[in-house]
């Protein structure tokens, strides 16, 4: 006989929302935003209300409910700007009256007066300033929302002068303008990269193994520069590395490179929790190589991020090779991950991510040249394999190893199964078997301690783990594996997170419209995992599992309940008590639709 209680997060009863409470309106159902969904028409109208001007009152037989999966692909932009209502850059960071500038383009549809745009500004969100505050200046000047805390009544920015002095800059890996010019120019050398793909393409054809080529001189790496001409076999030699940067993998906990949500922001919120790997968001090899910038902010990396690698998704040889030697020569990075599990259509149709695992040929060459070019470790992350029924990843991970990876992470789900099973580790302990001696993480479902010492002797293999989202619905995770603890956080405490989230936000976005915009949308994706964590006082039998949906349920306090609604707008109502009022046209749907748990 089935257990009832299956997949069911079980509450005490007295926390539980009865029936007649539920339809007295006290609390919003979680999946209220998609059942309004359902009841609407396509434009917007309510169905039943369509129904009674019709006249059409039959009784309609009703369909079974279709399983949403995947992602909202069709969302609307949270937020468009106006140009005609921003300043313009000239004006926007002027500190006295000798600063001022006249704007270099004569078409320019922006604000040119000081004046004038503060007289249309909308309202400050706050009189303090998180970043005057820290940084002694604010680089969004006059389009500050929280500006009257460094604003003179002409539009001059204000400078604290000691604390500007003092503040140095703790992002790295920032796109420069001279580098985006040659990479859009096409002009970057990337002659090495190219040589040595050349050259494991003939020892193919010859029956020779790549190994025979030397290991570089980092030194000579970076005069290939000022080298022209193409390389020879002997100068190949002399430029690969003879020795590479290593890692200690062992117990280390793996904050996964998440999609959207992985942002650098909520990277710094789990690196004080414990966290002792991160790593950015997947970047795609040719968005790379363009030099486009909303790629190049994925490797991104703050100063608090000891130990950071950047995660790259490509297609053939060429497009690896040639970004590894890249991020290498242009970033600073401790290790350089190749996605071989990510699901998305899109990249799985052109022969990426978790495509890459049904073509052995490109992958085994992808990783021999990238990991042979590096002198910093050469990772991968990859699937059980694309089909459910079908594993493969076992007699994938040896050979990836023999051709030089250094860790390999294994997601113990098929690109079939996306979320919706649980992970194997038992299939996952198989694999880092097969490995061996190369060091293997095991990912998937651990959401507590309990969790994490359970799949641990499942695995005794695996080095470590990695954790993804686990770490989105309570980031404090990988304190309570470290102190070996449940946490029963309180609703003020898990506030604190959000607001300490909000001021990185607007640190790395921008305190203007624009940036507090680009904050808000990313901290409602990141509410839409957050909604799921249930308190542990009000657990009938802690800890929670991660597949396991609780009931409506009230909150010790009001907070609580507020933080445990999965309705769209109360989301939007805890961003607000942060970063204010919406703007008007402002529209939230999640990237992920609501029954994707």
């Amino acid at each position: 006989m089935a257990n009832p209680n299956a997949g069911v997060c079980v509450i005490k009863e007295e926390f539980v929302v009865k029936n007649s409470e539920k339809n007295g309106g006290n609390v919003k159902d979680p999946n209220s935003c998609e059942k309004r969904k359902l009841d609407e028409a396509p434009d917007g109208s309510n169905i039943d209300n369509k129904k009674a001007k019709t006249g059409d009152n039959k009784e309609q037989p009703q369909k079974p409910r279709e399983r949403k999966r995947g992602q909202n692909k069709a969302r609307p932009k949270t937020y468009q700007d106006d140009k005609q209502n921003k300043p313009c850059p000239s004006i926007i960071n002027i500190k006295s009256a000798a600063d001022s500038q006249t704007c270099k383009y004569d078409n320019c549809k922006f604000i040119h007066n000081p004046l004038d745009y503060l007289k249309n500004k909308p309202k400050d969100l706050g009189d303090r300033c998180h970043l005057f505050e820290l940084r002694g200046e604010c680089p969004r000047g006059i389009a500050c929302r929280f500006g009257s805390s460094h604003l003179t009544p002409e539009g001059y920015n204000v400078v604290n002068e000691i604390k500007a002095k003092e503040w140095k800059d703790d992002i790295k890996n920032t796109l420069q303008t001279e580098l985006q010019i040659s990479l859009q120019k096409r002009t970057y050398n990337f002659d090495l990269s190219e040589k040595l793909v050349k050259v494991l393409d003939k020892r193919k054809t010859d029956s020779k193994p790549l190994s025979d080529v030397s290991k570089p001189d980092q030194d000579l790496i970076k005069k290939e520069d000022t080298k022209s001409g193409a390389i020879t076999d002997e100068d190949l030699i002399k430029l690969l590395p003879r020795e590479r940067k290593t890692i200690d993998w062992q117990d280390k906990l793996y904050l996964s490179p998440l999609t959207t949500v992985g942002n650098l922001p909520f990277r710094r919120i789990c690196k004080q929790y414990g966290a002792d790997i991160t790593c950015g968001e997947m970047a795609l090899c040719e968005s790379l190589l363009k030099g486009m910038k909303q790629e190049w902010a994925l490797v991104k990396r703050h100063e608090s991020e000891d130990l950071f690698g950047a995660q790259i998704c490509g297609t053939n040889v060429w497009q690896i090779t040639k970004v590894a030697q890249l991020l290498q020569e242009k970033t600073e990075l401790d290790f350089i991950d190749l996605n071989l599990g990510c699901p998305i259509d899109l990249i799985y149709k052109k022969g990426g991510g978790s495509g890459m695992m049904h073509r052995l040929p490109t992958l085994e060459a992808s990783v021999t040249c990238a990991s042979k070019l590096l002198s910093i470790p050469f990772t991968a992350k990859i699937r059980t394999g694309v089909y459910q029924d079908k594993k493969i990843a076992h007699t994938i991970v040896p050979k990836l190893a023999e051709c030089g990876a250094s860790l390999i992470t294994l997601h113990g789900r098929s690109r079939e199964a996306r979320y919706t099973r649980s992970a194997d580790w038992e299939y996952i302990e198989t694999c880092a078997q097969a490995a061996n001696p190369c060091p293997v993480f095991g990912n998937g479902d651990i959401m507590s301690y309990e969790d994490y010492v359970q799949k641990r002797e499942i695995a005794p293999t695996v080095k470590g783990v990695m954790i993804g989202r686990g770490a989105l619905i309570k980031p404090w995770l990988f304190t309570e594996i470290k102190e070996q603890k449940l946490w029963d956080i309180s609703s003020s405490e898990r506030f604190d997170i959000i607001k300490k989230y909000t001021n990185y936000g607007l640190e790395h976005w921008g305190s203007d419209t624009q940036g507090v915009e680009n904050t808000r949308r990313f901290l409602l994706e990141w509410l839409s995992f957050l909604y799921r964590y249930v308190p542990v006082g009000l657990l009938e039998r802690p800890p929670q599992k991660i597949n396991e949906r609780p009931p409506i349920y009230f909150g010790r306090n009001d907070l609580e309940t507020l933080m445990a609604s999965g309705n769209c707008q109360d989301w939007i109502k805890i961003s607000e008590m942060l970063l204010g009022p919406v703007p008007d046209g402002f529209q939230f749907l999640p990237k992920h639709k609501t029954n994707s748990y």
